[in-house]
């Protein structure tokens, strides 16, 4: 039976996972983690690329240990960031999601090119660190003379193992480029905004071999990792997900693109998916929770901390989608202006987040509802936050739904589904 690898990279770890198909299931094993994390310099959030690249070259060789006959590879990471190249040098740094250097290079953009037309062409929810104006900050400072690529991360990396540059849909249609259309560039977004045409090359769909790295096929997946999340979860029917992890990826599938007014006035997301649209919106996910422990009690269990939130009584609540909570400096100071009295004790601030991202899920599941027409009576939860039973509870409390909490990873079964078509 052929073995597949999926390389999987979140923002803050990444994972090797070599799969296969046994009596009609997937087996699975981990052969390889490594820690992932943005690093400052001059100033600004990055990627230490050349160090993620090593990883993956470890984890492959880790792998190829193990099992000599992988048959393909594939890479998914998060969406939005990218390399630039100049012929095959990169041009450093790669900035990260989370840098503010978009602050000035946004209104530009909305003077060219109002949001709500731009939501018109492409039916991509808000968001500063979208791709569209990560690039126009790149040409506001110089950034694109000479430029003739750019690869969104996971393909920059398969570029570096295979030779081959590619840009694979789902993840392009994260940046806010994309025609939800034709599902291709949009030419007239390019054009307005004087961005170099060269850059922006037809998209290529998932299970695509675009090359080899040590005689194994190098395939696309659905490299955006919600994409292949969402792929990797065992649904019944149309109902709600959720991609729960530094961010929470809430959505449903849907036939085509919803770009209406409600839909850009909800702030709702269409990505690609494989063979569908994922109606999906952006909340504020395990990000708050992890930063409120770095501060407040560095490296204490899990267990303890969701315990005693739940014995807790600090019941205000705070607003999941308010910016300040992006990347402050202090992640206690964010939650305390925006609190009328702050908690008296830690777990009153983990209560608070917990809570508070389970109304964040009612809001956009009842904004969803309202804009689809749709009426779901499941929520799928997969990802690191689907272990977290306190969690799910308040989910399922807020919203109504029955919630059915998949502690798989889900984004790597994802991917390997995809390859999995070299079987057929």
């Amino acid at each position: 039976m052929k073995k597949h690898l999926a390389i999987d990279i979140g923002a803050s770890s990444g994972r090797h996972i070599v799969g296969w198909q046994e009596n009609g299931e997937v087996r699975t094993e981990e052969v390889f983690r490594f820690p992932n994390g943005v690093t400052e310099k001059d100033g600004h959030l990055t990627w230490d690329i050349d160090a993620l690249l090593g990883y993956v070259r470890e984890g492959i060789d880790a792998a190829l240990a193990r099992y000599p006959d992988l048959a393909t590879l594939s890479v998914d990471t998060w969406g939005v960031d990218y390399v630039l190249m100049r012929g095959d040098q990169e041009v450093l740094p790669c900035y990260a999601y989370r840098d503010s250097r978009t602050e000035a290079s946004i209104p530009k953009v909305h003077e060219i090119m109002p949001f709500n037309e731009l939501y018109s062409h492409t039916g991509i929810q808000y968001q500063p660190f979208n791709t569209i104006y990560q690039l126009y900050a790149d040409k506001l400072a110089g950034r694109l003379e000479g430029v003739t690529d750019f690869l969104m991360i996971p393909e920059y990396l398969m570029y570096k193992l295979s030779g081959v540059k590619s840009h694979e849909y789902t993840n392009a249609t994260t940046g806010g480029m994309v025609s939800a259309e034709t599902g291709e560039y949009d030419p007239e977004i390019i054009r307005r905004l004087g961005l170099p045409d060269a850059l922006f090359r037809p998209l290529q769909q998932p299970g695509t071999v675009i090359g080899e790295y040590k005689g194994i096929q190098v395939m696309l997946c659905a490299t955006h990792d919600t994409g292949s999340a969402v792929e990797g979860i065992p649904m019944e029917g149309s109902e709600l997900f959720l991609s729960s992890g530094t961010w929470s990826l809430l959505g449903v599938k849907t036939p085509k693109p919803l770009t209406d007014d409600a839909s850009r006035a909800a702030n709702y997301s269409n990505e690609g998916g494989v063979g569908y649209n994922r109606y999906l919106k952006n909340i504020m996910g395990m990000w708050l929770v992890n930063r409120l422990r770095d501060e407040l009690c560095p490296g204490k269990p899990w267990n303890e901390i969701t315990a005693e939130a739940e014995e807790n009584h600090f019941d205000h609540l705070v607003d999941v989608f308010d910016e300040i909570f992006m990347a402050p400096e202090s992640m206690k100071a964010a939650f305390d202006a925006k609190l009328p009295h702050p908690p008296k004790c830690v777990a009153g601030y983990f209560r608070c987040a917990y809570r508070s991202l389970a109304q964040g899920y009612k809001t956009a599941i009842d904004a969803l509802e309202s804009s689809t027409g749709m009426r779901c009576t499941k929520l799928y939860i997969v990802g690191g936050g689907a272990k977290n039973q306190f969690l799910n509870r308040l989910t399922e409390e807020a919203t109504g739904k029955q919630v059915i909490a998949l502690p798989i990873e889900a984004t790597a079964l994802g991917n390997l589904k995809i390859q999995f078509q070299m079987d057929e």
